[in-house]
Order: C-alpha cells, then sequence, then structure tokens
C-alpha cells in the first residue's frame, strides 16, 4: 500500500483560476476540464512467433518492441488535453510504474491520491500484429488516505474548471464516499459526464451525461431494485430506464458500428421524475481497424469537451460518434502511442519522415486527418477553394504532391510550368496546409494506405468510381468526399492562355528542379 496522496506531493501543476465556463463557450478557447478516475499503465509487447515452447504447446514470442502509455482515467485526460487544459484526479501508486506514469503525464495538472497495492497494468502481447494475450497485474488500486484535507485539496483544483469527465476503472475512486459527495457537488455546478465501470459506483444524480456501452447498460438495467419491463429490454428503452433510475440529464448507450442511443428529459430544465424522455439514434460510420481499444475514452473526452463548450447532449453525443469512429479507423490506443511516441522524437532524424510517421504524429494531436493529391502546377483559385473546402473537413490537411517526373507522365513533357520546390513551398505557405509531400507515384494508392487519412478529399471534377485509391481509404474505415469544383479554373487552360500571349521554354532548367 503506497502512502496517503498528502505525502507524495500536492498538485504539480496549478492552473489560473476563474469562474467556470468563462470563455469556454468561444470556439477557439480552451476548455479547462477535469477528469477523475483510475489509472492504468497500457503495455504493448510486440514480436514474431517462428516455434513452440519445448515444455508446452505454446507459441514462444521474441519481442522486438514494448510500449507503454497512460491507460483508464490517464488516456482519457491526455485526450482531453489535445482540445483543453486539464485536471487529473486519480490515484497513483509510488512505485516504477507509478513513476512512469506520473512522468507521462507531466503536462497534466496532476493531483494525485494514494493507491492501494502496485500500479494496475494491462499488457498486450502480439505476434505480427496479432493479438496472443492479455496479462493484468497490479492493483487494486483502491484510493486511500482520502480525508478532509484530500478533498479539499481535489475541490480546490477543479474549482475553475469547465466540465468533469469521471473516467470509471473498476479501481474504486467512484465508490468511495468522500469523493462521491465532491462529484455530486460538482454535477450542480458544471456538466458532469460519467463513464461508468461494472465495478464501480453508479453515477451520483444530476449528471449531464452517462455514457455506458450497450453490455454495461444491460448489465446496470438488471441490477435496478425493479428490473425493466420486457418492452423495455431494447437499447432505446435501456437508456432511458437508466436515466430516470440515475437521475441523469441525459444517458448515451454506445453500441458499436451502430452508433449511440441517446435518451434525455422532455424539458432539460427540470427534474422529471419518472416521466418518459426523448430517446434519439445517431448512427455511425463503420470504421475497421486492427486495435479499437480507446474507443470509449475517445468518445467520452469528446463528449466532455463539447459540454464544456456549450453544446446540447444530442450534439456532443453526434461528435462523439464520429471521433471514436476516426479514432478507430486511425489504429485505435495502439495508433495513439505509436503517434505520441513519434511526436516525441527529437527534431534530428536520420533521414525524411515517413508518411506513416506524418499520419501518426497529425492523429497524436488529435481530430480528423483530411488528405489530397493533385499536380497543383500553376495554383489558382479552384485550387485554393478545393483546398480550404477539404481543411473544413477536419483538424490537419495533408497534400501529396505529384513529383516533377510523375506530372511529365500524366500531364505530358512540357508540364510541369512550376517545378516540384516551388510548388511545395506555395502550397505550405497556405494557411489550410499543414503538410505538403512529395508523391512520385502516378496514383496515390500506396501513399494513402501509409498515411491512412480519416477522410480522403479530391474535387468534384472526380467521382468515387474515378478514384482507385477509393478503395484503399474504405478498407481501414475512411470517407472519400468529393469538393465543390469551381468552374472555369484549371491548370491546362491558363498554360493555354500563357503559350497564347507569350512563349514558355518546353523545359525548366535543371537547376530549377529538385529531384523526386
Amino acid at each position: 500500500m503506497s502512502g496517503n496522496g498528502s505525502a507524495v506531493g500536492d498538485i504539480s501543476r496549478k492552473l489560473a483560476g476563474s469562474a467556470p465556463g468563462a470563455g469556454a463557450g468561444a470556439g477557439s478557447a480552451r476548455p479547462r476540464i477535469a477528469v477523475v478516475g483510475d489509472l492504468l499503465l497500457d503495455r504493448d509487447v510486440d514480436g514474431s512467433v517462428t516455434r513452440l515452447a519445448p515444455d508446452a504447446p505454446v507459441p514462444v514470442v521474441d519481442v522486438a518492441e514494448v510500449r507503454q502509455s497512460p491507460g483508464g482515467a490517464g488516456l482519457a485526460a491526455l485526450l482531453c488535453a489535445q482540445q483543453a487544459d486539464v485536471v487529473l484526479v486519480a490515484p497513483v501508486a509510488d512505485d516504477a510504474a507509478g513513476q512512469e506514469l506520473r512522468r507521462q503525464l507531466a503536462d497534466l495538472t496532476l493531483v494525485p491520491l494514494g493507491h492501494d497495492g502496485p500500479t494496475r497494468r494491462k499488457t498486450r502481447v502480439r505476434s505480427t500484429g496479432q493479438g496472443l494475450v492479455r496479462v493484468d497485474d497490479g492493483g487494486p488500486g483502491t484510493p486511500v488516505g482520502v480525508d478532509a484535507a484530500a478533498v479539499r485539496r481535489v475541490r480546490d483544483a477543479v474549482a475553475g474548471c469547465d466540465a468533469l469527465l469521471v473516467a470509471d476503472y473498476g479501481g474504486g475512486v467512484t465508490r468511495d464516499p468522500l469523493l462521491r459527495e465532491l462529484l455530486a457537488e460538482s454535477a450542480e455546478r458544471v456538466p458532469l459526464v460519467w463513464d461508468p465501470h461494472p465495478r464501480g459506483g453508479e453515477p451520483v444524480p444530476g449528471a449531464a451525461l452517462v455514457t455506458p456501452n450497450v453490455a454495461e447498460a444491460e448489465r446496470a438495467a438488471r441490477r435496478l431494485p425493479q428490473a425493466p419491463a420486457a418492452a423495455d429490454t431494447e437499447v432505446p428503452a435501456v437508456a432511458d430506464v437508466l436515466r430516470r433510475a440515475w437521475d441523469a440529464h441525459a444517458v448515451s448507450v454506445t453500441a458499436g458500428d451502430r452508433g449511440a442511443f441517446v435518451a434525455s428529459r422532455r424539458d432539460d430544465a427540470e427534474r422529471t421524475g419518472d416521466g418518459p424522455g426523448v430517446v434519439r439514434h445517431l448512427p455511425a460510420q463503420a470504421a475497421h481497424g486492427p486495435d479499437p481499444c480507446g474507443a470509449g475514452d475517445r468518445f467520452a473526452a469528446t463528449v466532455v469537451d463539447r459540454l464544456a463548450r456549450g453544446d446540447g447532449a444530442a450534439t456532443a453525443v453526434r461528435e462523439g460518434v464520429v471521433a471514436a469512429s476516426a479514432w478507430v479507423a486511425a489504429g485505435g490506443a495502439d495508433g495513439f502511442r505509436r503517434g505520441r511516441e513519434a511526436a516525441g522524437q527529437p527534431a534530428e532524424r536520420s533521414g525524411p519522415e515517413s508518411l506513416a510517421e506524418l499520419g501518426a504524429r497529425l492523429r497524436a494531436a488529435g481530430g480528423v486527418l483530411v488528405a489530397t493529391s493533385g499536380c497543383f502546377d500553376l495554383l489558382h483559385a479552384g485550387h485554393v477553394t478545393m483546398l480550404d473546402a477539404a481543411r473544413q473537413l477536419g483538424e490537419h490537411l495533408v497534400v501529396l504532391v505529384n513529383s516533377d517526373r510523375s506530372v511529365r507522365r500524366l500531364k505530358g513533357p512540357e508540364r510541369p510550368v512550376v517545378p516540384l520546390a516551388d510548388r511545395l513551398r506555395v502550397l505550405e505557405s497556405l494557411g489550410s496546409v499543414d503538410a505538403a509531400v512529395v508523391l512520385d507515384a502516378d496514383e496515390p494508392s500506396d501513399a494513402v494506405a501509409a498515411l491512412r487519412p480519416d477522410i480522403w478529399a479530391k474535387g468534384g471534377d472526380y467521382t468515387a468510381s474515378d478514384l482507385p485509391e477509393a478503395t484503399v481509404v474504405r478498407s481501414y474505415g475512411g470517407r472519400v468526399v468529393t469538393l465543390p469544383y469551381l468552374p472555369g479554373r484549371s491548370t491546362t487552360g491558363l498554360f493555354g492562355q500563357v503559350r497564347a500571349s507569350e512563349p514558355v521554354p518546353a523545359s525548366i532548367p535543371p537547376t530549377m528542379r529538385r529531384s523526386s
């Protein structure tokens, strides 16, 4: 058992205080969010299997790489921190794994509580991407030493926050009576999102939103003093039964690729007791990826962020469903960990950043990754309009730019008019473009497979059937979007006009070209 939270240090970092909600509604403002819950250390052990053990018929894994990062409330807090300033309240063990969690959470405001037992760890062992076994150890993780002084520290830390997320991972934070009182107080003051766990406590009354998945919701309904009637066993009905039982403003039952079912009060301004509410179905776009772990945390982090900014429950859940689908398509928790590692690498590199590393780095920064491709020779208003529209689909835009050799193969020996180095420089100067990357192939399927954008955008002069890369995008759950085409603007037309008015050299001097 580790010592009292006060023995391991006070709040590691303080935020300037102001009234809850101040400025959070502005689109560019960063809200302040408190995350209260149970910490885990997630570990990925990757290797290969080429033989069985001589002493038992089990595979032998030759380990190639081990990655570890915060899980549970730690992952939820890191995801919230992509868009908000975050206070994390959680028990932290006084062991090597606990120190690693502290190190990786150093950019957050950490309010540590005492922790019963060693750090809880979840270790996933894979061979060439295929999961073999998960090993759990440590715990139980129950908070210890939670006295009046500890509660005052927590209350002071969360007092200026615009919203609060309870990330319950069954360690015991949500069963502690003093912490529950504080959470109930918070629910009366700011939006409180409760992400429940079967081994955790029930949500406190007045939660803005409770977010069980289907299995958790059905299990919770069976545990109610009065079990739901047969007519109330479908997911929408269960959502409303739990909303009334938990006295929550809304309950969102997440149902994987079916999306979410949101039950809310008919009049959210008043508590309506046992009266039936309104249930909405918010569908999801099917997403496929090798690791769906963490999708619930991505959903909850997005929802609490939207509520902190003033959105209603249905709008927040809709955004959460989209974010969770994009999370799965981007590789899930393993993809997030790889992205954080890539983003943490020093600036000096032995070679250029690969497309896979670029995609992982941008996804780790949060939000939807959009990509497009083209020659972009003689950049014109049609290009700029398309790029602006593509950027509005997400938070990051990567442009794959055909190399000089590729342009010549596609457009003829007199093209490009503008050499690759200049085309890259012009594109990278646009506010809509996060990165411009050289594409030497004539079509981008391989590059798309490496980058894995959430959205692949092309101008409206194309249809999905014209794009061979569309199959690649859909294979991992991405979307193909065609954007409005600005008529009367084309590089070919401009080139013709220039040639008609003034002769243009058939080739560009080699000194003006960049090797591609």
